[in-house]
């Protein structure tokens, strides 16, 4: 029963992710960066500055905790130094691909680094006993992010260009998937800073987790806050957060979309907390958030309608590869 609330916990952290682009179609008059930097003062400052606050034990403050373990917090802030390039690279690959096929293969690599790294850095056996249904998880999950590849590949070449152009402006599948590819492997350095990073002992199992999510965003948010200024100054859009018009709307829909986006980590955080200390769910629940991700995801590029006009062949393969991602959540209970 712990292990599936854990999951329910995760799946409605996953949900809010995956909506998170959502609010930002409503965003008006911005640049690209305009909204990527104030989305980002929410997602990955103001949310989980908050969430870590959960975790101070009474006597003790952020800082402290922070502080008491200077090794810990820097390599946490260093991987999300790296996480933030991450970042960057996953906008933009949803910017060339759309919703479904740029978060499915982003968050496909994501899956597999970030699970399997750690779990090699500790030394696990990833050949016998819980290391191999780690391993054997992952695949089945990689699996199902291929077929969903697949199916964008089939999308890509059924639609017309007009089709195209209305569900992604700026499709372009060659440039998409490398950027995608990139975003991947260099988000799973988020989970490396988690792994890394300080755990409050005296906290409540649900929050520990949440100081050295903090850590991670903030150096990520020195990547990505660096990217958008300078695209600021070279495409000369700092007029953008002067647009009184559009300024408060604008502002709110950014909020909307940090919140929803923290709310993966948060869910995370507390999920895992519910699972057994030496259950694999826990070293399986960055696979599990990823493999989620992509579900959602594909659920908001078909009611965004990023999927129509394409073949019943497509859909055939886009719902076999869904299968299959919700079959690797269960896959590790088996055992």
């Amino acid at each position: 029963m712990n292990n599936i609330l854990g999951l329910l916990i995760i799946a409605a952290g996953s949900f809010g992710q995956s909506s998170s682009y959502v609010p930002i179609n409503k965003v008006k008059q911005w640049s690209w960066e305009s909204f990527w930097l104030v989305q980002g003062i929410f997602a990955w400052l103001v949310f989980p500055f908050a969430g870590a606050l959960l975790a101070v034990p009474e006597g003790q403050t952020l800082w402290s905790i922070i502080a008491s373990d200077p090794a810990s917090s820097w390599a946490a802030f260093g991987y999300g130094i790296l996480w933030g390039v991450g970042g960057l690279t996953f906008g933009l690959s949803m910017r060339y691909l759309g919703i479904a096929m740029g978060q499915s293969i982003s968050l496909g690599t994501c899956a597999a680094f970030g699970t399997l790294f750690p779990a090699i850095i500790s030394g696990t056996d990833l050949m016998h006993g819980s290391g191999l249904v780690l391993l054997l998880g992952v695949c089945i999950t990689l699996a199902g992010i291929a077929v969903i590849g697949y199916a964008g590949s089939l999308r890509s070449k059924n639609l017309s260009e007009k089709d195209r152009s209305q569900a992604v402006k700026e499709f372009s599948l060659t440039k998409g998937l490398s950027v995608a590819v990139l975003a991947g492997v260099m988000s799973a350095c988020f989970a490396l800073g988690l792994d890394a990073g300080p755990v409050v002992e005296e906290s409540p199992a649900l929050f520990r987790t949440l100081p050295a999510t903090l850590l991670v965003t903030v150096g990520g948010f020195f990547t990505n806050a660096a990217y958008c200024l300078f695209q600021n100054f070279r495409n000369r859009t700092f007029g953008d957060y002067l647009k009184a018009p559009v300024l408060p709307g604008n502002i709110l829909f950014c909020a909307l979309a940090g919140l929803l986006w923290y709310t993966q980590f948060f869910g995370l955080g507390i999920g895992t907390g519910f699972f057994g200390k030496d259950s694999v769910l826990n070293a399986f629940a960055w696979c599990i958030l990823m493999s989620l991700n992509v579900v959602f995801s594909n659920v908001w590029g078909l009611v965004l309608k990023e999927w129509k006009g394409v073949s019943a062949k497509t859909s055939a393969v886009l719902v076999t590869g869904l299968a299959i991602l919700v079959f690797s959540l269960v896959f590790p209970n088996l055992f």
